[in-house]
């Protein structure tokens, strides 16, 4: 029997280590949280520092692993490169994780491999920053961390804002980078998109494009997703080609891949590319909904050295994905949730109880809950959840 470690072991994870143990794989799971929820799912748990090579590489000796997966998050990227390298494991090495998760090396990455993606500039310090703002951009620019994910510190600023409230934007997210730098990069205006990639011994298998809806600026907070793409074929053909030069800038042979891109005047810039599974439900949930590929036994097969079978098991369907994102304040009451019991929802979820403070949506931990559902097309699948989200009262005050 194969054994799998599964680095984290929170909600996102959990499709993860269900699905291994489908496969009939042994799954060792590690979270530094004694009450993640996907740790009662494996086989063994074992609460551990994730982000600590060493305790985490101890565990992989004693457990005598034969692949190693970190989904849907970037924290442990590094942890896991390391131990495919000293293990002889497939998956990215440890440069390959470094690269993946620090949207610096990233970007030059892409320069190098010619991948098309944003101006961007390493900033010193807040005043180098706003140097680069004000003479190195003909139009609007975005703040985010480095290193980071989930929109985290992320924000729009303009050539003409108020220096103070500039600063401001650059401490938010100087104290959400996990190495202490912050990126200045030019401002795509237009639509948001990921791509979902399996890639097997170098070669790069695009599955589908997922389009993204936010909050737009200041924080473009993703609420929601749907698949496949309601976008023109063309669109969504140059997505896929952006996003394979991305990839193969970034020299990653045998992984998930998760790109974020967004369209501008007709060109697709990458704003990054995740060597993983990507969250929000995207490939764990609606990948294979909307295209009959199981994209998680694809990432641990490719986990395991083992082949991965891309072909559709089952059929594809319009699939979407909305976030609850309820007027901030104390939770009061939640009614009409009956209307959920539809059978067109696949899953549905609320995080918060009456009682909690709802905060402003500033990230993607800011959101208060979500409901999946799949239809004939994914624009019905679009008006069923919007229908849905917005029928569900959150009272707050």
């Amino acid at each position: 029997m194969k054994r799998l470690l599964v680095l984290a072991a929170g909600i996102l994870q959990v499709p993860v280590i269900k699905k291994a143990k489908e496969m009939g794989i042994y799954v060792i799971a590690v979270d530094g949280d004694p009450n993640a929820v996907g740790l009662k799912y494996a086989d063994k748990a074992i609460v551990v520092n994730i982000t600590s090579e060493e305790d985490v590489l101890k565990v992989a000796h004693e457990e005598k692993i034969d692949g190693v997966i970190h989904p849907c998050s970037e924290v442990s990227m590094n942890v896991m490169g390391r131990l495919n390298e000293e293990l002889g494991l497939s998956g990215i090495t440890r440069e390959q994780a470094i690269r993946a998760t620090n949207k610096h090396l990233m970007r030059e990455a892409f320069e190098k491999g010619n991948a098309p993606s944003p101006k961007s500039f390493l900033t010193e310090n807040v005043e180098d920053a706003w140097m680069h703002l004000q003479n190195d951009f003909s139009i609007d620019g975005i703040l985010k961390p480095s290193r980071n994910s989930g929109s985290r510190g992320i924000a729009k600023v303009s050539r003409d804002m108020d220096k103070a409230d500039f600063v401001k934007a650059y401490d938010i997210a100087l104290n959400e980078s996990r190495d202490q730098s912050v990126l200045i990069e030019q401002f795509i205006e237009g639509p948001e998109f990921s791509i979902e990639i399996i890639v097997w011994n170098g070669n790069v298998n695009v599955l589908t494009v997922t389009d993204k809806k936010t909050t737009g600026a200041p924080h473009f907070v993703e609420l929601g997703h749907n698949q496949p793409s309601c976008f023109s074929a063309a669109d969504v053909e140059t997505l896929k080609t952006a996003a394979v030069a991305g990839v193969k800038a970034l020299g990653v042979n045998n992984c998930a891949c998760h790109a974020e891109a967004k369209m501008m005047d007709g060109k697709a810039y990458l704003m990054e590319i995740g060597a993983r599974l990507g969250g929000d439900f995207i490939s764990t949930e609606l990948t294979h909904l909307s295209t009959g590929v199981d994209m998680v036994a694809a990432a641990i097969n490719v986990a395991l050295g083992v082949e991965p079978d891309l072909n559709p098991k089952e059929e594809p369907k319009g699939v979407c994905i909305r976030y609850f994102c309820p007027t901030p304040g104390k939770l009061v009451n939640i009614s009409n949730t009956e209307i959920l019991a539809d059978p067109r929802v696949y899953l549905w979820e609320i995080y918060h109880k009456v009682g909690d403070e709802i905060p402003e949506v500033t990230s993607s931990l800011c959101r208060s809950g979500h409901v999946i559902v799949t239809e004939k097309t994914p624009q019905k699948a679009i008006e069923l959840a919007e229908r849905l989200i917005n029928g569900v009262v959150f009272k707050t005050e």
